[in-house]
């Protein structure tokens, strides 16, 4: 146990080593791949994306995906550190992409690892290291889902301080444009849009959904953006507004759409519907286990690759989501120490 968690930790600052800004993951790929084969695991690479099955897997048998992304994002301009030097200090080890999701990331190449030899699983295993998480891009885990069997439900590894997320929620991001007509400040104008706005924001503040989740409340709605005018004696002829819809598994993307668009004062259009809320039964064997080692269990309000694949997922992993695309990201080193195990454990209960 102790060299699986030298060799993840040694892993991780390699990682954070290597730039892989989301969509530009190249090198981080290889690094992966260098250090399955380091480890005699024959693993497969598609666009960024490294996978690799367990050595006696049986097709006859159900498979289990371990999954986390080696992506991040760009570092903020708050950094004092340098973002690609791997610094322990005070038990944390500080660099970009440590903690979001680095940590999850390499704690669950070691469990696999971990596994790799055995003979007569329950389940087959397979490890994925996806790319361009960060970016919901379309070169992701959705790209290689398709070219893996059936997968039965996958293990998603996302800072949450190994709490289980047994319900994630979903995004729509809507771009709104309300019109009016331009004119010079000094004269009077009944269609003005910054004033039109009013209602608008007025109907946005009153939107309500009824169906309320157990771990993930109601629907969540927000606005982030207004833009209007540029400069101070014209009053402008539209305005812009962004509204982050946060969904709830009592509804789907397309059934909150449909409402918006229909009852919408305004020009409204969302820029996608692919990020779907998610949640698992209560009575899966997953979460039956983490009942079982007392993991606790919540339901996470931040998007994951959850949100990409359509069969069942938890989402477990060492770090803090609070920390996450902060400056200076850190990861406790016994936080990593202390996941493997317990993922251990809970594969233990299904293996």
């Amino acid at each position: 146990m102790n060299e699986l968690k030298l060799k993840s930790i040694e892993l991780l600052k390699k990682l954070i080593q290597t730039e892989s800004f989301s969509t530009k993951e190249e090198k981080t790929a290889e690094l992966i791949e260098k250090w399955f084969k380091k480890n005699d695991i024959v693993s497969q690479k598609f666009n960024n994306n490294i996978y690799a099955f367990n050595k006696y897997h049986d097709s006859k048998k159900p498979y289990i995906l371990l999954n986390s992304h080696h992506d991040t994002v760009r570092p903020n301009s708050g950094y004092t550190l340098n973002p690609f030097k791997s610094i322990i200090k005070d038990k944390k080890l500080f660099g970009l992409g440590s903690n979001d999701a680095g940590g999850a990331l390499v704690s669950l190449m070691a469990v696999f690892l971990h596994y790799y030899n055995k003979k007569n699983l329950k389940y087959n295993l397979i490890i994925l290291a996806s790319a361009e998480e960060e970016s919901s891009g379309d070169n992701g885990i959705a790209s290689v889902i398709p070219k893996l069997p059936k997968i039965s439900f996958a293990i998603i590894g996302e800072p949450t301080l190994m709490k289980m997320a047994v319900a994630e929620r979903g995004l729509i991001v809507y771009d709104l444009k309300v019109d009016g007509t331009a004119s010079h400040a000094a004269h009077k104008n009944n269609d003005n849009p910054i004033i039109k706005s009013i209602n608008i924001l007025k109907w946005i503040n009153d939107l309500s959904f009824d169906k309320e989740s157990s771990f993930l409340g109601k629907v969540k709605v927000t606005v982030t953006q207004i833009n209007a005018g540029d400069q101070h004696n014209v009053v402008p002829s539209n305005l812009t507004m962004v509204l982050d819809v946060r969904v709830n598994d009592c509804y789907t993307n397309k059934e909150i759409n449909d409402y918006i668009v229909k009852n919408s004062p305004c020009n409204i259009k969302a820029r996608s519907l692919n990020l779907n809320s998610s949640s698992i039964d209560s009575d899966h064997e997953i979460v039956l286990a983490a009942n079982k080692l007392n993991i606790e269990k919540y339901g996470s309000p931040t998007l994951s690759d959850q949100s990409k694949i359509n069969f069942p997922s938890v989402k477990i992993g060492p770090g803090d989501s609070k920390r996450s695309h902060t400056a200076n990201e850190f990861i406790y080193i016994k936080e990593i120490e202390e996941a493997i195990p317990i993922y251990i454990k809970l594969l233990n209960e299904l293996l």
